[in-house]
């Protein structure tokens, strides 16, 4: 789970910087810019727990039951 939280921890810098710079007043096109950035770090962490919840369908391991198709399913598609 450290990458994830590498990546969160990324994106709430990130997204402290743009609130920073709506509060100064900064260019519209600097703050769309840096939300952008915001948005693909949380979809990185998204796809990493993704990743990590397949990892567990597939391996057999017995302090967690594996997820089901649907269970992966419905995370893919929360990331939409």
């Amino acid at each position: 789970m450290k990458p994830v939280l590498n990546r969160l921890r990324r994106a709430q810098g990130q997204l402290a910087a743009v609130i920073a710079m709506v509060e100064s007043g900064r260019d519209c096109k600097d703050v769309v810019t840096q939300l952008a950035a915001v948005s693909k770090a949380l979809d990185r962490a998204g796809f990493k727990i993704v990743a990590s919840g397949m990892r567990q369908c597939l391996t057999d391991t017995p302090d967690a039951p594996p997820m089901t198709q649907d269970e992966l399913e419905k995370l893919f598609l929360a990331l939409a």
